[in-house]
Parts: C-alpha cells; sequence; structure tokens
C-alpha cells in the first residue's frame, strides 16, 4: 500500500518558500534609511487616528511595536487609545506570549506603565495588575472587540500576511473569531500595519488553511480595504 505525502511535500514547500520571502523582507527592512522608517511611522499612525473605523471602534487589540524587530511603530497610536481612558471610552489588550506553542493572550491594559520587558526584551503586560488581581483577557470579555490593529514581515493587497513563523497571531485569530462566531458578535476588523517596502506582488506570498487574511492594510500611501468588511466600513 503506498501512502500519498503531495500534501506534505506541499507544505514543506511553501515553508521553505515562506523562510525565504522572510530573510528577504528582513534585509530589505534593514536597509531602510532610519529617517525614513520615522517618516513612514508617523504618516501610518496619522493615518489611522484620522480614520472613522478607528475613531469608532471602542474595544481594541494592537501590538507592542519592538524596534529591534523593525515592526511599523505603535506607541502614538497606543498613546492616544490610553490617554484618558475614562472619558475617551476605548479600551485597549495588548499581547502576551504565554509558551512556546503559538500560545498568545491579549490583556487590558490602562497605561503605558502597565508594560514591563519580557526576556527577548519586547515589552508585554504583566499577568496581574500592581494590586495582584489578573488583567481581563479579551477571550474571557462579555463585549467584542471592534478593530485588531496587526504587525507582520510582509504583506499583499489581496489579504495575505506573513508573521515571523510562530504561528501566535494566526492562532489567536482563529480561536477569537470562532468565539465571536460562536457568541454571534461582529467580527473585528482586522487591519495590518505595513512600511511600503513590505508589501509584496499579488501572488507572490504563498499561504495554508491556518493563514488568516487580513481585512485591510496601511502603508504611508494610505488605507488598502481588502475584505467586504473593510470597503462597507471605509465607505
Amino acid at each position: 500500500m503506498t501512502t500519498n505525502h503531495g500534501g506534505d511535500d506541499n507544505l514543506d514547500a511553501i515553508f521553505k518558500h515562506k523562510r525565504m520571502l522572510r530573510t528577504q523582507v528582513k534585509k530589505v527592512l534593514k536597509a531602510i534609511d532610519p529617517s525614513l522608517r520615522s517618516q513612514q511611522d508617523n504618516d501610518i499612525q496619522n493615518i489611522i487616528l484620522g480614520a472613522p473605523w478607528f475613531k469608532s471602534s471602542i474595544r481594541l487589540c494592537a501590538y507592542i511595536s519592538c524596534s529591534a524587530l523593525r515592526e511599523v511603530d505603535t506607541s502614538k497610536l497606543l498613546s492616544e487609545i490610553l490617554k484618558d481612558p475614562i472619558t475617551g471610552g476605548k479600551k485597549l489588550y495588548v499581547p502576551r506570549v504565554e509558551d512556546n506553542n503559538s500560545h498568545m493572550r491579549m490583556l487590558n491594559i490602562s497605561r503605558i506603565d502597565d508594560l514591563v520587558a519580557n526576556s527577548m526584551d519586547i515589552l508585554e503586560p504583566a499577568p496581574v495588575d500592581s494590586d495582584g488581581n489578573a488583567r481581563e483577557d479579551v477571550m474571557q470579555t462579555n463585549d467584542p472587540v471592534d478593530l485588531f490593529l496587526l504587525p507582520g514581515l510582509a504583506f499583499d493587497r489581496s489579504g495575505r500576511r506573513i508573521g515571523r513563523g510562530g504561528g501566535y497571531y494566526d492562532t489567536f485569530l482563529e480561536n477569537y473569531q470562532e468565539l465571536a462566531k460562536t457568541r454571534n458578535w461582529k467580527q473585528p476588523l482586522l487591519v495590518a500595519l505595513s512600511y511600503s517596502e513590505q508589501i509584496l506582488e499579488e501572488g507572490v506570498i504563498p499561504i495554508t488553511s491556518s493563514d488568516v487574511p487580513i481585512d485591510a492594510l496601511v502603508s504611508p500611501e494610505g488605507v488598502i480595504p481588502i475584505s467586504a468588511a473593510a470597503f462597507n466600513r471605509y465607505q
């Protein structure tokens, strides 16, 4: 009896292609002039701050940018969300990596000081606050999230995204989307932040069934709506 390993071979080819793209994009990001990257950071964040879909979002999940990873800066966005949580009305959840098995949580913070550096010098929330109380987990909240602001290494205009290979965001997003479905919540808008150099030609990025597509992409040139949900909210 012969076993067909064609599917495994195809997955191996996809993962190999993704590793190659990650290597290429990392080199490109490293070569960007710091002043140009800073300008792109400002442009991207200003576009988001001025967007109606951002202003109308009440509950948000957002990544904490890491300069060593050359991620699009989110410090201005986080400061805006957290500047006045009582009257501003927005609630923020940020990621905390729990283990090496793609297990990530999104925990509520109310100020930047709630973040601490982990072993890789990446800022993330401690599991308990200064009073020893467990932070609210977005998977256990009674209200739906309106918007996810996502990082990544490479994107295209059809919604494909390549992360850093750990699978943390795809796993989390899939679980959250399933939670929203079971609770009959409106699905959140998935928006990725990208430098111009990270946007690849359509068809270059391979995908598997576990890759979660994004709804929209924000680059220094503006918002690129992709899904029907993004087009509806972009109008």
